[in-house]
Protein backbone atom coordinates (compact mmCIF):
# COMPACT_ATOMS: atom_id res chain seq x y z
CA UNK A 1 0.00 0.00 0.00
CA UNK A 2 2.64 2.08 0.70
CA UNK A 3 3.73 2.99 -3.17
CA UNK A 4 0.41 4.43 -3.70
CA UNK A 5 2.03 7.59 -1.95
CA UNK A 6 4.11 7.92 -4.73
CA UNK A 7 1.22 9.27 -6.55
CA UNK A 8 0.49 12.31 -4.45
CA UNK A 9 4.57 12.66 -3.81
CA UNK A 10 5.09 13.40 -7.47
CA UNK A 11 1.92 15.43 -7.94
CA UNK A 12 2.99 17.65 -5.13
CA UNK A 13 6.39 17.74 -6.56
CA UNK A 14 5.43 18.87 -10.02
CA UNK A 15 3.15 20.94 -8.37
CA UNK A 16 5.62 22.78 -6.41
CA UNK A 17 7.65 23.09 -9.40
CA UNK A 18 4.90 24.34 -11.57
CA UNK A 19 4.32 26.71 -8.69
CA UNK A 20 7.75 28.22 -8.77
CA UNK A 21 8.53 28.01 -12.74
CA UNK A 22 5.01 30.25 -12.91
CA UNK A 23 6.02 32.88 -10.48
CA UNK A 24 9.73 32.87 -10.54
CA UNK A 25 11.25 31.81 -14.30
CA UNK A 26 8.19 31.90 -16.80
CA UNK A 27 5.95 34.81 -14.87
CA UNK A 28 2.77 35.67 -16.73
CA UNK A 29 -0.42 38.08 -16.52
CA UNK A 30 -2.80 35.04 -15.22
CA UNK A 31 -3.77 34.21 -11.51
CA UNK A 32 -1.37 32.68 -9.39
CA UNK A 33 -3.50 30.16 -7.45
CA UNK A 34 -1.00 29.60 -4.83
CA UNK A 35 -0.57 33.51 -4.19
CA UNK A 36 -4.12 33.98 -4.44
CA UNK A 37 -4.82 31.52 -1.17
CA UNK A 38 -2.02 32.41 0.69
CA UNK A 39 -2.19 36.39 0.40
CA UNK A 40 -5.83 36.70 -0.16
CA UNK A 41 -7.10 34.12 1.43
CA UNK A 42 -4.74 33.52 4.56
CA UNK A 43 -2.49 36.73 5.14
CA UNK A 44 -4.87 39.66 4.03
CA UNK A 45 -7.77 38.60 5.88
CA UNK A 46 -5.05 37.93 9.44
CA UNK A 47 -3.46 40.98 9.29
CA UNK A 48 -6.55 43.53 8.55
CA UNK A 49 -8.24 41.72 11.08
CA UNK A 50 -5.38 42.17 13.81
CA UNK A 51 -5.09 46.22 12.30
CA UNK A 52 -8.71 46.87 12.42
CA UNK A 53 -8.58 46.09 16.50
CA UNK A 54 -6.50 49.01 16.71
CA UNK A 55 -8.20 52.53 16.84
CA UNK A 56 -5.93 55.18 15.35
CA UNK A 57 -5.36 55.37 11.77
CA UNK A 58 -1.09 55.20 12.14
CA UNK A 59 -1.24 52.09 14.45
CA UNK A 60 -3.03 49.75 11.78
CA UNK A 61 -0.59 51.25 9.22
CA UNK A 62 2.18 49.79 11.42
CA UNK A 63 0.25 46.22 11.32
CA UNK A 64 -0.62 46.28 7.65
CA UNK A 65 2.97 46.70 6.83
CA UNK A 66 3.69 43.26 7.49
CA UNK A 67 1.08 42.03 5.26
CA UNK A 68 3.52 41.58 2.17
CA UNK A 69 6.78 40.37 3.68
CA UNK A 70 4.91 37.65 5.36
CA UNK A 71 2.95 36.43 2.13
CA UNK A 72 6.31 36.32 0.73
CA UNK A 73 8.03 34.52 3.09
CA UNK A 74 4.70 32.19 3.70
CA UNK A 75 5.40 31.77 0.03
CA UNK A 76 8.67 30.51 0.03
CA UNK A 77 8.07 28.25 2.90
CA UNK A 78 5.17 26.56 1.28
CA UNK A 79 7.32 25.54 -1.96
CA UNK A 80 9.89 24.09 0.20
CA UNK A 81 7.45 22.15 2.26
CA UNK A 82 5.86 20.67 -0.76
CA UNK A 83 8.54 19.41 -2.27
CA UNK A 84 10.20 18.41 1.51
CA UNK A 85 6.59 16.38 1.79
CA UNK A 86 6.88 15.06 -1.60
CA UNK A 87 10.22 14.06 -1.93
CA UNK A 88 9.29 12.03 1.64
CA UNK A 89 6.17 10.43 -0.11
CA UNK A 90 8.15 9.35 -3.15
CA UNK A 91 11.13 7.88 -0.67
CA UNK A 92 9.02 6.16 1.63
CA UNK A 93 8.67 3.15 -0.62
CA UNK A 94 11.17 3.27 -2.58
CA UNK A 95 13.46 2.88 0.70
CA UNK A 96 11.60 0.06 2.75
CA UNK A 97 11.43 2.43 5.30
CA UNK A 98 9.30 4.41 8.03
CA UNK A 99 7.70 7.37 7.28
CA UNK A 100 9.27 9.08 9.75
CA UNK A 101 12.78 7.55 8.35
CA UNK A 102 11.58 9.02 4.50
CA UNK A 103 10.37 12.12 5.84
CA UNK A 104 14.27 12.76 7.38
CA UNK A 105 15.84 11.74 3.92
CA UNK A 106 14.16 14.18 2.60
CA UNK A 107 14.93 16.69 4.46
CA UNK A 108 18.84 15.75 4.42
CA UNK A 109 18.84 15.48 1.01
CA UNK A 110 16.45 18.80 0.33
CA UNK A 111 19.11 21.02 2.72
CA UNK A 112 21.85 18.99 1.44
CA UNK A 113 23.20 18.01 5.13
CA UNK A 114 24.15 14.31 4.41
CA UNK A 115 22.93 13.29 7.65
CA UNK A 116 20.58 10.67 5.67
CA UNK A 117 20.89 8.17 2.82
CA UNK A 118 19.90 5.11 1.27
CA UNK A 119 22.32 2.94 -0.62
CA UNK A 120 19.22 1.61 -3.08
CA UNK A 121 20.04 3.13 -6.93
CA UNK A 122 16.71 4.64 -6.96
CA UNK A 123 15.98 6.23 -3.65
CA UNK A 124 19.47 7.71 -4.63
CA UNK A 125 18.38 9.20 -7.17
CA UNK A 126 15.48 10.66 -5.25
CA UNK A 127 17.90 12.04 -2.83
CA UNK A 128 19.77 13.87 -5.70
CA UNK A 129 16.89 15.21 -7.43
CA UNK A 130 15.93 16.35 -3.93
CA UNK A 131 19.32 17.85 -3.39
CA UNK A 132 19.46 19.54 -6.51
CA UNK A 133 15.79 20.93 -6.44
CA UNK A 134 16.63 22.29 -2.29
CA UNK A 135 19.32 24.49 -4.13
CA UNK A 136 17.74 25.63 -7.21
CA UNK A 137 14.47 27.21 -5.43
CA UNK A 138 16.56 28.59 -2.40
CA UNK A 139 18.80 29.83 -5.35
CA UNK A 140 15.81 31.33 -7.42
CA UNK A 141 13.94 32.66 -4.61
CA UNK A 142 17.33 34.51 -3.84
CA UNK A 143 16.91 36.31 -6.95
CA UNK A 144 13.85 36.89 -7.08
CA UNK A 145 13.66 39.06 -3.74
CA UNK A 146 15.91 41.90 -5.37
CA UNK A 147 13.60 41.71 -8.63
CA UNK A 148 10.67 42.64 -6.24
CA UNK A 149 12.33 45.31 -4.69
CA UNK A 150 13.74 47.34 -7.72
CA UNK A 151 9.73 47.27 -8.75
CA UNK A 152 8.62 48.21 -5.18
CA UNK A 153 11.61 51.16 -5.46
CA UNK A 154 10.21 52.19 -8.88
CA UNK A 155 6.89 52.41 -8.06
CA UNK A 156 7.33 54.48 -4.38
CA UNK A 157 9.65 56.99 -6.35
CA UNK A 158 6.81 58.04 -7.92
CA UNK A 159 4.32 58.12 -5.50
CA UNK A 160 6.65 59.61 -3.26
CA UNK A 161 7.63 62.43 -5.72
CA UNK A 162 3.61 63.40 -6.37
CA UNK A 163 3.70 64.26 -2.39
CA UNK A 164 4.39 67.57 -3.23
CA UNK A 165 2.33 67.83 -6.57
CA UNK A 166 -0.98 66.24 -5.02
CA UNK A 167 -0.72 66.61 -1.49
CA UNK A 168 -0.87 64.06 1.32
CA UNK A 169 -2.82 61.50 0.62
CA UNK A 170 -3.07 62.56 -3.01
CA UNK A 171 -6.19 64.14 -4.49
CA UNK A 172 -6.79 64.89 -8.05
CA UNK A 173 -8.12 68.18 -7.69
CA UNK A 174 -5.46 68.86 -5.43
CA UNK A 175 -2.53 68.25 -8.15
CA UNK A 176 -4.41 70.69 -10.14
CA UNK A 177 -5.01 73.40 -7.53
CA UNK A 178 -1.36 73.23 -6.89
CA UNK A 179 0.08 73.19 -10.18
CA UNK A 180 -2.39 76.42 -11.29
CA UNK A 181 -0.95 78.17 -7.51
CA UNK A 182 3.18 77.37 -8.78
CA UNK A 183 2.35 78.83 -11.85
CA UNK A 184 2.51 75.09 -13.79
CA UNK A 185 -0.53 74.61 -15.00
CA UNK A 186 0.77 74.49 -18.79
CA UNK A 187 3.44 71.49 -17.55
CA UNK A 188 1.00 69.01 -16.57
CA UNK A 189 1.42 67.27 -19.73
CA UNK A 190 4.89 66.08 -18.56
CA UNK A 191 3.40 64.70 -15.32
CA UNK A 192 1.32 63.26 -17.41
CA UNK A 193 3.82 61.52 -19.88
CA UNK A 194 5.85 60.57 -17.15
CA UNK A 195 2.97 58.65 -15.36
CA UNK A 196 1.64 56.97 -18.53
CA UNK A 197 5.21 55.26 -18.18
CA UNK A 198 4.87 54.49 -14.50
CA UNK A 199 1.33 52.98 -14.92
CA UNK A 200 2.69 50.97 -17.63
CA UNK A 201 5.64 50.07 -15.35
CA UNK A 202 3.05 48.95 -11.91
CA UNK A 203 0.42 46.89 -14.84
CA UNK A 204 3.58 44.78 -15.77
CA UNK A 205 5.10 44.43 -12.52
CA UNK A 206 1.83 43.87 -10.27
CA UNK A 207 0.55 41.64 -12.58
CA UNK A 208 3.69 39.26 -13.08
CA UNK A 209 4.70 39.16 -9.28
CA UNK A 210 1.28 40.19 -7.89
CA UNK A 211 2.64 39.98 -4.24
CA UNK A 212 3.77 43.29 -4.54
CA UNK A 213 0.35 44.16 -4.18
CA UNK A 214 0.40 43.67 -0.74
CA UNK A 215 3.61 45.71 -0.21
CA UNK A 216 2.75 49.02 1.35
CA UNK A 217 4.41 52.29 0.93
CA UNK A 218 6.51 53.59 3.98
CA UNK A 219 4.33 56.65 4.88
CA UNK A 220 0.87 56.05 5.90
CA UNK A 221 -0.96 57.95 3.97
CA UNK A 222 0.63 57.79 0.63
CA UNK A 223 -0.10 54.50 -2.03
CA UNK A 224 0.26 53.44 -5.04
CA UNK A 225 -3.45 52.90 -5.51
CA UNK A 226 -4.19 56.42 -4.12
CA UNK A 227 -1.37 58.16 -6.32
CA UNK A 228 -3.13 56.66 -9.68
CA UNK A 229 -6.53 57.28 -8.45
CA UNK A 230 -5.17 61.10 -8.07
CA UNK A 231 -3.51 61.02 -11.28
CA UNK A 232 -6.12 59.63 -13.07
CA UNK A 233 -8.98 62.21 -11.60
CA UNK A 234 -6.95 65.33 -12.62
CA UNK A 235 -6.74 64.25 -16.16
CA UNK A 236 -10.27 63.42 -15.94
CA UNK A 237 -11.39 66.84 -14.79
CA UNK A 238 -8.96 68.72 -16.61
CA UNK A 239 -10.65 67.25 -19.99
CA UNK A 240 -13.94 67.76 -18.95
CA UNK A 241 -13.04 71.53 -17.28
CA UNK A 242 -11.05 72.68 -20.26
CA UNK A 243 -11.16 70.51 -23.48
CA UNK A 244 -9.23 72.81 -25.64
CA UNK A 245 -6.81 73.66 -23.10
CA UNK A 246 -5.89 69.93 -21.42
CA UNK A 247 -2.93 68.64 -22.76
CA UNK A 248 -3.37 65.39 -24.76
CA UNK A 249 -0.94 63.23 -22.62
CA UNK A 250 -4.30 63.36 -19.88
CA UNK A 251 -5.90 61.11 -22.24
CA UNK A 252 -3.36 59.27 -23.19
CA UNK A 253 -2.73 58.55 -19.07
CA UNK A 254 -5.92 58.11 -18.41
CA UNK A 255 -6.43 54.96 -21.01
CA UNK A 256 -3.57 53.69 -20.03
CA UNK A 257 -4.46 53.88 -16.38
CA UNK A 258 -7.87 51.96 -16.49
CA UNK A 259 -6.16 49.58 -18.97
CA UNK A 260 -3.75 48.36 -16.40
CA UNK A 261 -6.49 48.22 -13.79
CA UNK A 262 -8.16 45.88 -15.43
CA UNK A 263 -5.62 43.84 -15.62
CA UNK A 264 -4.65 43.79 -12.22
CA UNK A 265 -8.55 43.50 -11.52
CA UNK A 266 -8.50 40.25 -14.11
CA UNK A 267 -5.27 38.74 -11.79
CA UNK A 268 -7.22 39.54 -8.88
CA UNK A 269 -10.66 37.89 -9.86
CA UNK A 270 -11.89 41.52 -8.95
CA UNK A 271 -15.15 41.50 -10.71
CA UNK A 272 -15.51 44.80 -13.18
CA UNK A 273 -16.94 45.96 -16.14
CA UNK A 274 -14.58 45.70 -19.17
CA UNK A 275 -16.03 47.97 -20.88
CA UNK A 276 -18.42 50.36 -18.50
CA UNK A 277 -20.64 52.79 -20.63
CA UNK A 278 -19.53 56.84 -20.23
CA UNK A 279 -24.16 57.09 -19.24
CA UNK A 280 -23.29 54.36 -16.24
CA UNK A 281 -23.69 55.91 -12.71
CA UNK A 282 -20.12 56.63 -10.75
CA UNK A 283 -20.06 56.04 -6.93
CA UNK A 284 -18.41 60.28 -6.49
CA UNK A 285 -21.13 62.09 -5.16
CA UNK A 286 -22.03 65.34 -6.31
CA UNK A 287 -21.10 66.63 -2.84
CA UNK A 288 -17.67 65.67 -3.02
CA UNK A 289 -17.20 66.51 -6.98
CA UNK A 290 -18.30 69.95 -5.75
CA UNK A 291 -15.95 69.98 -3.22
CA UNK A 292 -13.26 69.58 -5.37
CA UNK A 293 -14.63 71.97 -8.04
CA UNK A 294 -14.40 74.61 -4.55
CA UNK A 295 -10.75 73.35 -4.85
CA UNK A 296 -9.87 74.46 -8.38
CA UNK A 297 -11.74 78.04 -8.39
CA UNK A 298 -9.79 78.50 -4.79
CA UNK A 299 -6.76 78.29 -6.86
CA UNK A 300 -8.16 80.23 -9.51
CA UNK A 301 -7.67 77.15 -12.72
CA UNK A 302 -9.35 78.60 -15.71
CA UNK A 303 -12.34 76.84 -16.16
CA UNK A 304 -13.97 76.83 -19.78
CA UNK A 305 -16.93 74.31 -18.65
CA UNK A 306 -18.76 74.67 -15.79
CA UNK A 307 -19.43 72.53 -13.05
CA UNK A 308 -22.65 71.15 -14.05
CA UNK A 309 -21.86 71.33 -17.94
CA UNK A 310 -18.25 69.45 -17.29
CA UNK A 311 -20.11 66.87 -14.66
CA UNK A 312 -21.18 64.12 -17.03
CA UNK A 313 -17.83 64.02 -19.34
CA UNK A 314 -15.92 63.65 -16.10
CA UNK A 315 -18.41 60.97 -14.89
CA UNK A 316 -17.80 59.42 -18.53
CA UNK A 317 -14.33 59.23 -18.08
CA UNK A 318 -14.39 57.91 -14.05
CA UNK A 319 -16.66 55.15 -15.35
CA UNK A 320 -13.62 52.91 -16.74
CA UNK A 321 -11.69 53.13 -13.64
CA UNK A 322 -13.67 54.14 -10.33
CA UNK A 323 -14.75 50.55 -9.34
CA UNK A 324 -11.76 48.91 -9.70
CA UNK A 325 -9.76 51.67 -7.76
CA UNK A 326 -12.30 51.98 -4.84
CA UNK A 327 -12.32 47.71 -4.42
CA UNK A 328 -8.07 47.76 -4.20
CA UNK A 329 -8.38 50.95 -1.77
CA UNK A 330 -10.58 49.22 -0.05
CA UNK A 331 -9.00 45.68 -0.30
CA UNK A 332 -5.60 46.93 0.65
CA UNK A 333 -6.74 49.11 3.39
CA UNK A 334 -5.55 52.47 1.50
CA UNK A 335 -5.50 55.20 3.46
CA UNK A 336 -9.10 56.76 3.13
CA UNK A 337 -8.11 59.80 0.84
CA UNK A 338 -11.10 61.95 -0.99
CA UNK A 339 -12.94 60.62 -3.59
CA UNK A 340 -11.07 57.19 -2.71
CA UNK A 341 -14.13 55.51 -1.31
CA UNK A 342 -15.14 53.51 1.63
CA UNK A 343 -13.14 51.53 4.05
CA UNK A 344 -13.87 48.57 5.77
CA UNK A 345 -14.10 50.17 9.64
CA UNK A 346 -15.46 52.85 8.36
CA UNK A 347 -12.97 55.69 9.04
CA UNK A 348 -13.89 59.07 7.57
CA UNK A 349 -12.08 60.64 4.79
CA UNK A 350 -8.77 62.16 5.68
CA UNK A 351 -8.38 65.36 3.66
CA UNK A 352 -4.73 67.25 2.95
CA UNK A 353 -4.35 69.82 5.86
CA UNK A 354 -3.44 73.07 4.81
CA UNK A 355 0.19 74.80 5.17
CA UNK A 356 0.66 77.83 5.51
CA UNK A 357 2.77 79.26 2.81
CA UNK A 358 5.04 81.32 4.94
CA UNK A 359 8.26 83.78 3.18
CA UNK A 360 9.99 86.39 4.57
CA UNK A 361 7.67 89.17 3.55
CA UNK A 362 5.03 86.94 5.72
CA UNK A 363 6.28 84.73 8.46
CA UNK A 364 3.22 83.73 10.08
CA UNK A 365 1.61 82.99 6.83
CA UNK A 366 -1.42 84.96 7.13
CA UNK A 367 -1.68 86.38 3.84
CA UNK A 368 -4.81 84.66 1.40
CA UNK A 369 -2.44 81.84 -0.71
CA UNK A 370 -2.61 78.57 0.86
CA UNK A 371 -1.07 75.28 -0.06
CA UNK A 372 -2.12 72.02 1.14
CA UNK A 373 0.23 68.94 1.71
Amino acid sequence: MRWLAVIPGVVIVVGSAFSVLRSLVVPRANRNVLLSVVGGKIVAPTVSFLALRRRAWRDQEQILAYGGPVALLLLFGLWMVGFYLGFALMLWPVDHVTLATAIRESGSSMFTLGTTASGRPLATAIDYAAAATGLLVVALEIAYVPTLYAAFNRREVQVTLLQARAGLPSWGPELLARHQMTGMLDRVGDLYGNWEAWTADVAESHTNYPVLLFFRSPHPLRSWVLAMLAVLDSAALYLSLSPQEAPIEGRLVLRIGFESLRQIATVLELPHDPDPRPTDPVMVTQDEYRAGIERLEQAGVPMERSAAEAWPHFAAWRVNYEAIAYALARGLNAAPAPWSGPRRDGIGVVDPPALVNRTPDDPEGTGATRFRI
